[in-house]
């Protein structure tokens, strides 16, 4: 299977608790545009491309997608570490807390739980790859946002290290396009 390695890609060591920022990035482990969601969508179509090149690739980017879960949920609980219940009732965390108490549940910042029907996937390889392609500028979006609502350098380090990560997937995604379009043209 899977070599586990105990280490985060990139180190998260958040000394200020900010409740605030916890919600807003709580988007980024189970919102429409988070690394749950990219995750769920490159693997379950990585047995459909038609080459072990695109698998390669989505197999590769999906793992890493739940290795920035991990990255998220870090940043999360440290961020809400030591909260008390009137400060997590006052950043709009009450709900969360009553029902799960500090444990992580996917949702978005709105509290929306995570669901299925954000994995897209249409049974054609470079409809997929395109849609991955626009995940990607999705979450670079969503990190920048992110990015504009704090100062704090523990926060910014590892948000902006995620952004630069959709990034290079963004273009690993255009390059497998590029590359089964050239196919299709020279198939017909």
């Amino acid at each position: 299977m899977w070599i586990y390695k105990k280490k985060l890609e990139y180190p998260v060591n958040i000394k200020n608790k900010d409740l605030r920022m916890a919600r807003y990035i709580l988007t980024q482990y189970g919102g429409p545009a988070g690394e749950l969601s990219a995750a769920w969508q490159y693997l379950n179509q990585r047995y459909t491309m038609p080459d072990e090149k695109g698998k390669a690739l989505l197999t590769d980017i999906g793992t890493e997608e739940l290795a920035h879960v991990e990255i998220i949920s870090t940043m999360l609980y440290q961020l809400m570490n030591g909260a008390t219940v009137e400060e997590l009732e006052a950043a709009g965390l009450g709900p969360s807390y009553a029902q799960f108490g500090v444990d992580l549940f996917p949702s978005d910042s709105f509290g929306n739980p995570f669901t299925m029907a954000y994995i897209k996937t249409a049974g054609d390889p470079i409809a997929n790859i395109e849609s991955d392609m626009a995940a990607e500028q999705r979450a670079r979006a969503t990190y920048e946002h992110l990015m504009d609502m704090t100062n704090d350098p523990d926060i910014l380090g590892p948000l902006s290290f995620l952004r630069q990560r959709e990034i290079i997937h963004y273009q690993r995604f255009k390059e497998l396009r590029n590359y089964y379009l050239e196919m299709q043209t020279k198939n017909s």
